[in-house]
């Protein structure tokens, strides 16, 4: 099953945010995609992950079905130039890179983020994903169940996941130290303000407006996240009515300068963030009495302070998915030898009770659980050291070897037959 696992991905390090969103699959895009490969190929373990940065299939099957998937995902989508689309895609094949990958984007080295303390969560709905339509088997069970051991322990083993190291999470936990359930006003949707958005919707502790000077993409995000939309012609009244304005537009000179807050008399106090370059919020603004302003220069500093304190705990990191994968790969390849365990542990089983069958019809019935105990404690002691060679044999990588001989010896395959 291990060598059978493999998968394709979509990411941030081969394709633009323009490619990635065509290919964003929601709950219900997976969920389809999932049952039409079942449908169609021979599959299982099958895992579908989604996220603003990703699309990617996992998938365990005999042959390599990476081109025929990719080019269903791309149908699905309504992509029409499929061969150039095709090539932004990473294929891997063979186990152990698809396991590794899983491993690294998992626990957030594959991150445009690095670390992204969000990734975990989204792997977990993926699984949650595949239980719901009974696509994971005990290979992909065991492998989630062992990443996310693995995660716990970077999260307690390292500073991997400390700080904000990113711009826009830094701006949120910025935000969020600055007053309780703030109204916040998200001005311009480009790749950072709608960044901000997403990690916002995730803290679910503020009441929410955006602004942006296409409608229809506030339309589309608010759409998604649950928020609350105004019309840019509207700007003045939607800053009277915020706590916080959270800045991204792109422009030459600012947009929010000292005059429009002199116009806006009457405001309560406000906070200004501004995460545009060149800055969209004019330093002026402070001399307006209650106006506060962060720029993107102070904010910077402190994701890259995190982002630095993470990259010293990478080697760490990797340390501790080697170790995870070397445990995964034991396990995966004593699941090629326990098919003969359950064969010989069902014939030593069935020679136990035909004796017993044989000798015990004038014992008692304390006789008799006497009789039982002895036999199954014999019958234990003699698989022990088969099993134990088989196991041993697994890591050597002569396992064939060895069931090969317990079949013969036993006649595993016949008895296997007659039960």
């Amino acid at each position: 099953m291990y060598n059978q696992f493999k998968s394709i991905s979509l990411s941030h390090r081969n394709a633009t945010l323009a490619i990635r969103e065509q290919l964003a699959l929601n709950e219900a895009e997976a969920k389809s995609i999932m049952l039409r490969l079942k449908d169609f190929f021979d599959v299982s373990d099958v895992l579908v992950v989604s996220t603003c940065n990703r699309t990617e299939i996992y998938y365990s099957a005999a042959t390599d079905l990476n081109e025929e998937i990719i080019k269903m995902l791309l149908i699905q989508k309504g992509v029409t130039d499929i061969d150039s689309f095709k090539s932004y895609f990473e294929r891997f094949s063979g186990g152990e890179g698809a396991v590794q990958h899983l491993f690294q984007v998992a626990t957030g080295l594959q991150s445009q983020v690095v670390g992204d303390m969000q990734i975990p969560n989204q792997i977990k709905h993926a699984y949650q994903w595949s239980a719901d339509l009974n696509m994971a088997g005990p290979f992909l069970h065991r492998l989630l169940h062992t990443i996310f051991f693995a995660n716990k322990r970077v999260a307690q083993e390292t500073f991997f996941r400390d700080g904000a190291a990113s711009i826009s999470y830094a701006a949120v936990e910025l935000l969020e130290g600055l007053m309780p359930n703030p109204k916040v006003l998200i001005v311009g949707l480009g790749e950072i303000g709608a960044d901000v958005c997403r990690n916002l919707a995730q803290k679910a502790t503020s009441e929410v407006t955006i602004v942006n000077r296409s409608r229809d993409k506030s339309d589309k995000l608010a759409e998604e996240l649950g928020f609350r939309v105004a019309d840019f012609s509207d700007i003045e009244g939607e800053i009277s009515r915020a706590d916080i304005i959270v800045s991204s537009i792109v422009r030459d000179d600012p947009f929010f300068t000292k005059e429009m807050m002199v116009r806006l008399r009457g405001m309560s106090f406000k906070y200004f963030i501004d995460l545009s370059v060149p800055r969209s919020v004019s330093p002026e603004v402070e001399e307006i009495p209650g106006v506060m302003l962060y720029t993107i220069d102070s904010i910077r500093s402190k994701a890259d302070q995190a982002l630095h304190r993470r990259l010293e705990a990478v080697p760490h990191v990797r340390e501790i998915i080697d170790e995870a994968v070397i445990e995964f790969n034991d396990w995966s390849k004593e699941m090629i030898v326990s098919p003969t365990i359950q064969k010989l542990k069902g014939a030593l089983e069935q020679i136990r009770k035909e004796e017993l069958t044989r000798f015990t019809k004038n014992l008692t019935d304390s006789e008799l659980e006497k009789v039982e105990r002895i036999t199954t404690s014999m019958m234990q002691k003699i698989l022990k050291l088969p099993v134990l060679q088989l196991k041993a044999a697994c890591k050597r990588g002569e396992a064939e070897t060895l069931i090969d001989v317990l079949n013969d010896l036993f006649n595993l395959e016949k008895q296997s037959e007659k039960h």
